[in-house]
């Protein structure tokens, strides 16, 4: 009887793992690309603070079909400091499917943004530390179930962050690495 417990308990936890964690999940169908780098790849300089400072086009698919808007979210977990927040552009309508090059100065209508830990509304691009080694930044892509975020107008990238947690259905990531000499 021991015997036939220990299998059952081993199959159970063999499952478990076949179905990995509940993020894998919404990732498994969402994409999220850019036209400007391959994820994995090395972020172009006319997207951060040693160019131009523009934020990348970018482009997604395979949201599910109970979306409402979508929320993007963009950081640096290599900072010196901890996480640096560079962007949150959200209430986008679920019918969009890309964000043009720019969209940080210039978004969409009805769509807003919080401000970043740069202390400024929209777009901060990559800028690491000069001779800090290079830095991942992801983009990461969040389907949501509510049509408009309940966030104030003076709402961090943080509180962004939080406000849409509980209303996520999938979530995509594209990542980028960026190294300032």
């Amino acid at each position: 009887m021991i015997g036939s417990w220990r299998a059952f308990i081993l199959l159970m936890i063999a499952g478990a793992a076949a179905c990995g964690p509940a993020a894998d999940r919404k990732e498994a169908n969402m994409r999220i690309s850019s036209a400007a780098f391959a994820d994995g790849g090395a972020i172009p300089p006319r997207y951060s603070c040693d160019g131009a400072g523009v934020s990348p086009p970018l482009a997604w698919s395979g949201a599910p079909p109970a979306t409402r808007s979508f929320a993007l979210i963009v950081d640096d977990p290599d900072a010196p400091g901890g996480l640096f927040r560079h962007w949150a552009i959200f209430d986008i309508p679920a019918t969009a499917a890309e964000l043009e090059e720019d969209a940080g100065t210039n978004p969409p209508a009805g769509v807003h943004q919080a401000r970043n830990d740069f202390g400024k509304p929209g777009y901060g691009g990559p800028c690491p530390p000069r001779g800090h080694g290079p830095h991942r930044y992801r983009f990461r892509l969040l389907a949501l179930d509510v049509p408009q975020l309940a966030a104030g107008g003076s709402s961090n990238v943080s509180d962004i962050e939080q406000a849409a947690t509980p209303h996520v259905l999938a979530s995509a990531t594209l990542r980028g690495v960026y190294r300032r000499s």
